[in-house]
């Protein structure tokens, strides 16, 4: 098992923490660094990933009422469609390389999910995953959501997972672009 450098940074601007992730794969991807996890939480942002033009149409809110709610909007270079972050989420973003023995997408992500199961077990709450989407559920509602980039196997982005966060900021958009499913939190549960 590889040491992990785990970094508690509390409240970050997202675009702070998109450049210092861009800062740590460099890093990492040079040798300079071992394996590190930042474990944060971000102001009010939505953000899209690579699938920019579906991940555009399933913000549902205009500009204006996000400039009114002070909501950022923001493109990421990650997988994933749009999804929302704000206070009372935990942000985890693995710098990984997962040369040589763990270069597996799919495994990958679902070790993602599978740490966000696992958390909730230990708060008492029974979630899991749903066969064709990504993701920690409980129920049809989802507690936490996975977006990732893995360039030459070194891992930028993560999950987002709902402690406490203000459910009511998910309503400007459509949640990873799946509308029939909603999203939860560990406190409303």
């Amino acid at each position: 098992m590889k040491p992990l450098d785990v970094r508690r940074l509390g409240r970050v601007p997202y675009q702070d923490a998109l450049a210092l992730q861009r800062a740590l794969v460099e890093d990492r991807r040079a040798g300079r660094i071992g394996d590190v996890l930042l474990l944060l939480e971000h102001p009010h942002v939505i953000t899209l990933g690579t699938r920019r033009d579906s991940a555009r149409a399933n913000v549902l809110a205009t500009p204006e009422r996000l400039a009114e709610l002070g909501v950022e909007l923001s493109d990421t270079g990650r997988g994933g469609d749009v999804t929302y972050h704000g206070p009372g989420q935990l942000v985890a973003y693995p710098i990984l390389d997962l040369k040589p023995d763990r270069a597996d997408v799919y495994n990958y992500v679902r070790n993602l999910e599978q740490v966000m199961i696992e958390v909730s077990r230990t708060f008492g709450v029974e979630a899991g995953q749903i066969e064709g989407l990504t993701g920690a559920w409980v129920g049809g509602s989802k507690i936490g959501a996975i977006g990732v980039r893995i360039q030459r196997w070194v891992t930028s982005h993560g999950f987002a997972y709902n402690v406490n966060t203000d459910l009511a900021f998910f309503h400007l958009i459509v949640p990873c672009g799946i509308s029939a499913r909603g999203v939860t939190s560990l406190q409303k549960l």
